[in-house]
């Protein structure tokens, strides 16, 4: 696949764009942890853009409600950054969502945790 420049890439722009945006958000909610606390050890696991580009779910490790707070208080900021750190025609709108693959994750680990226990206990 070439674009109009002439330059090949290996994955699509949507993929592109995905890890510019976590890559960006990521770095934006580090430097936010400074003003609130809320934000701290929060980790951006992945980002989905719709087709046009217009909107952008972004995944995290955990989402308490206190987090989701704080991300929708700081949702400008996080924009403006985005706005200014990318070269995208519009800024997309975020939607901050819990990664159901984490969660997923940690009910497999603790289904193998019971299976563990149940063999020690044979």
């Amino acid at each position: 696949m070439s674009s109009k420049s002439g330059k090949s890439h290996a994955y699509p722009r949507s993929a592109r764009v995905n890890e510019i945006l976590r890559e960006v958000i990521s770095d934006v909610i580090v430097r936010l942890e400074d003003l609130d606390d809320r934000l701290g050890m929060l980790t951006v696991t992945g980002v989905e853009t719709t087709p046009d580009m217009r909107h952008a779910t972004v995944y995290f490790d955990s989402l308490t409600k206190e987090v989701r707070e704080a991300l929708e208080e700081r949702r400008g900021q996080i924009q403006g950054q985005v706005n200014a750190q990318t070269n995208l025609k519009r800024t997309p709108k975020l939607d901050f969502r819990a990664d159901p693959a984490v969660r997923s994750g940690e009910s497999v680990e603790e289904i193998i945790r019971r299976l563990h226990a149940e063999d020690d206990q044979d």
